[in-house]
């Protein structure tokens, strides 16, 4: 198919039309695509495989693209048209042919185009190979460098440029990972169980998750699995009570409340009111019955819902809004929209929300801080502060939680905090730390 669109064929103006839609203001692909799909109803689903893919991978990799078509001739003010960056990248990443895409437009060297990785590759100064050759801002990438030394910085961002695997969470409440594999298998689906989280599977068969009966019959979520070992590193007592403070559309939050056999409480709290319907009604499909929900309001008190189980409550999970660079396989737009001084910004606000719901916390009970991004400003650091802050805080280990001989591989080489990352663990990049408050006396 890409030879056929490189001479030309369908559905190359659609891909066109979504990058130029999506290049606007980096807004999110999948929105685009979900709407084009709707209008093009004619297009197969091998057709619409296609569309999504290259439209992915023209996000990934435009900073390559753009450098190749320079070496290929075309600089007028360091745009390439949007026909010929298609081209390259159906030549870099498809292997298409310099004689399929030749007579498309004979201005372009397209020799140079087919060349450029050797030649980024001689590139000396690591930001700039490394941010130009895997599409990268040289912001962040500076930042990656600096904190993981090139070598491994080029592996976490050749990672994060391939597709996320597809990977489900098993809704205990309904069955088990087994019995969950079984029931896709019944539907032509192949799966498998996951390395790491107990309920994590993974699905080999492309497929669209959604309309699947075993989702409509609520036996399982999509979420990541690194985002799993998030809630397993809760750990819930039996009948616990549990605060989730920034629940969002609650991944996570659906993920306690089975921990806890629909036993106990979980106090999901988002500032989102959207977010939170949409949590009401996935719940709804789970089965989950031991959910409050709470819209919270901006402002620094705890809301009366968790005041009022304050004594009572035995975790808080901040899953706080992060850069998001662990999870840049699955939105790789957010590379580019993301600024630099949004990062630098994003310290100040996770500490606050944890301020905030450390008050929840009573002795003995903890507070489990958890990103989904690998920058040491927005994880440990940020666990530091609090620390240095609250002499009554200490670090429970992770491999205290798990065991050491489970922690190890998940964990930063003290076993300290959950640490995982996709050009080491094949997951999203996640980091979570248990900070534990001192029992009085």
């Amino acid at each position: 198919m890409a030879a056929a669109v490189a001479r030309g064929g369908a559905p190359g103006d659609l891909i066109i039309d979504l990058w130029r839609s999506v290049r606007l203001d980096w807004s999110f692909a999948t929105d685009h695509l979900a709407d084009a799909f709707r209008r093009e109803r004619s297009l197969g689903a091998r057709d619409r495989r296609f569309v999504s893919e290259v439209l992915y991978g023209l996000i990934k990799h435009v900073r390559r693209i753009d450098a190749a078509l320079a070496a290929g001739g075309l600089r007028s003010h360091s745009i390439a048209p949007d026909r010929e960056r298609l081209l390259a990248y159906l030549m870099l990443e498809y292997g298409v042919s310099v004689d399929v895409v030749g007579h498309k437009a004979s201005r372009v060297n397209w020799s140079a185009v087919a060349s450029i990785d050797d030649k980024l590759r001689q590139i000396r100064n690591p930001v700039e190979r490394i941010g130009t050759l895997r599409s990268f801002p040289d912001w962040l990438m500076a930042r990656l460098v600096a904190q993981l030394g090139a070598d491994e910085a080029d592996a976490l961002a050749q990672a994060l440029n391939r597709r996320a695997p597809m990977t489900v969470r098993v809704n205990s409440l309904l069955g088990s990972r087994d019995e969950l594999v079984e029931a896709l298998a019944s539907e032509g689906i192949e799966s498998h169980a996951g390395r790491f989280a107990p309920l994590a599977v993974q699905v080999d068969t492309r497929t669209n998750l959604f309309g699947l009966d075993a989702f409509k019959r609520g036996l399982f979520e999509a979420q990541d699995e690194g985002s799993q070992l998030i809630a397993d590193l809760v750990a819930p007592p039996p009948k616990g009570i549990l605060v989730d403070a920034c629940a969002g559309a609650g991944g996570k939050t659906l993920a306690l409340a089975a921990a806890l056999a629909n036993k106990g409480r979980v106090v999901a709290c988002d500032v989102s009111a959207p977010k939170l319907k949409e949590l009401k009604r996935r719940s709804r499909r789970a089965t989950v019955s031991n959910l409050q929900v709470v819209t919270l309001d901006r402002d620094t008190e705890l809301p009366g819902a968790v005041t009022a189980l304050q004594k009572r409550i035995d975790r808080v999970l901040v899953d706080a809004p992060c850069t998001g660079i662990g999870s840049l396989r699955r939105n790789p737009e957010a590379r580019w929209r993301l600024t630099e001084a949004d990062a630098d910004r994003m310290p100040e606000l996770q500490r606050g929300i944890c301020e905030r719901f450390l008050a929840a916390v009573g002795p003995g009970g903890r507070l489990i801080y958890a990103t989904c991004t690998v920058l040491r400003d927005e994880n440990e650091a940020v666990v530091e502060a609090l620390l240095d802050a609250h002499p009554d805080l200490e670090l429970m280990p992770a491999k205290a939680v798990w065991g050491k001989e489970r922690a190890t591989p998940i964990s930063d080489p003290s076993g300290t905090f959950l640490s995982v990352a996709p050009h080491t663990h094949g997951t999203d990049g996640f980091f979570a730390a248990v900070l534990r408050r001192k029992s009085s006396g």
